[in-house]
């Protein structure tokens, strides 16, 4: 399992390629300890516009050179693909990234800006990954998984070390809930370098695979999936993700799409901050009040992701 070395031996391959981005000390903690702050770690100022830029450099930086010569594909809501994207430039490879049909088509246009060849598949993140499995298989293609990947998930757990370094007292962290990557990335960061500080994820409620696996204590798969937040829709996560999570996450909670809208609303009146459904995810489980603070001088919701999704 991922561990805290990994993470950092992430950190050293990813500096000279990633933005350090802001953590914001935005405003008063609510109902946390007297004096407590809400930091904000601005992970929509990161290249390409969210935090899988980590994961995937990470991961292709990782490979050996003739790993990446015939190409690199994934399956992604947007973002990972952007990540993806990014990573092969880097490296001088042509990407592929399969889309399913819940893609805006503003991020299909910027994956394209990126130099990325499109294909659409299907309705959901699963059905495109199914068809990005296959075409690495048939084309002879590097497959570069969203979420269940080591160096993927070390990648990730990068933002965490950086929030630490720049905020040592932080004990609660917020985190959006995927497919697992991003939080099982950070919860291991956090864990190791600052045992004592929680970590909560955050799902959306209409898209609670991780919520109800652990009710269940099993890997579950939904059959629907609800919210308008497209890249926290899979309907599963991964053995490994769940695991992870399992051991080192404190809580999973659930937001709606509205209380989503509502905390991208706040983050763009109150900071300028524009971000999409899912990177507000983190922030709505504070504002709706379904996160206990008591106690808290320190909280750090991440803000994966950018977008006007949720601003109108």
């Amino acid at each position: 399992m991922v561990d805290l070395t990994a993470v950092e031996a992430a950190a050293r391959r990813l500096t000279p390629h990633l933005r350090h981005t802001p953590l914001l000390d935005a405003c008063p903690l609510p109902g946390g300890a007297p004096g407590g702050r809400l930091f904000l770690k601005l992970e929509n100022l990161q290249v390409t516009g969210s935090f899988k830029s980590r994961g995937a450099a990470n991961k292709v930086l990782a490979l050996h050179t003739q790993r990446v010569q015939q190409g690199l594909v994934s399956a992604s809501g947007g973002n990972h693909g952007l990540g993806v994207a990014f990573a092969g430039r880097l490296v001088g490879a042509p990407v592929t990234i399969y889309l399913p049909a819940n893609v805006p088509p503003a991020k299909a246009a910027k994956l394209e800006r990126w130099g990325a060849r499109l294909i659409w598949e299907g309705e959901l993140w699963d059905d495109a990954d199914r068809a990005a499995q296959e075409a690495a298989r048939r084309e002879g293609m590097t497959y570069i998984h969203s979420f269940a990947d080591e160096e993927v998930v070390a990648g990730q757990g990068t933002l965490a070390l950086e929030a630490l370094d720049d905020q040592p007292g932080l004990d609660l962290f917020l985190v959006s809930i995927g497919g697992g990557g991003l939080i099982s990335g950070v919860a291991t960061a956090v864990k190791g370098r600052r045992p004592g500080a929680r970590v909560v994820g955050v799902e959306a409620a209409g898209a609670p695979k991780i919520y109800r696996s652990l009710r269940e204590g099993r890997l579950i798969e939904l059959s629907s999936v609800t919210t308008a937040a497209n890249t926290l829709a899979p309907r599963t996560s991964h053995e490994m993700n769940f695991q992870i999570i399992r051991q080192r996450v404190d809580d999973v909670v659930l937001v709606t799409d509205e209380e989503m809208r509502e905390a991208a609303r706040w983050l763009w009146f109150e900071t300028g901050v524009a971000a999409e459904l899912s990177g507000a995810a983190a922030l709505a489980a504070i504002l709706a009040g379904k996160v206990s603070l008591e106690g808290v001088r320190a909280a750090c919701a991440v803000v994966c992701g950018a977008g006007t999704d949720g601003i109108g």
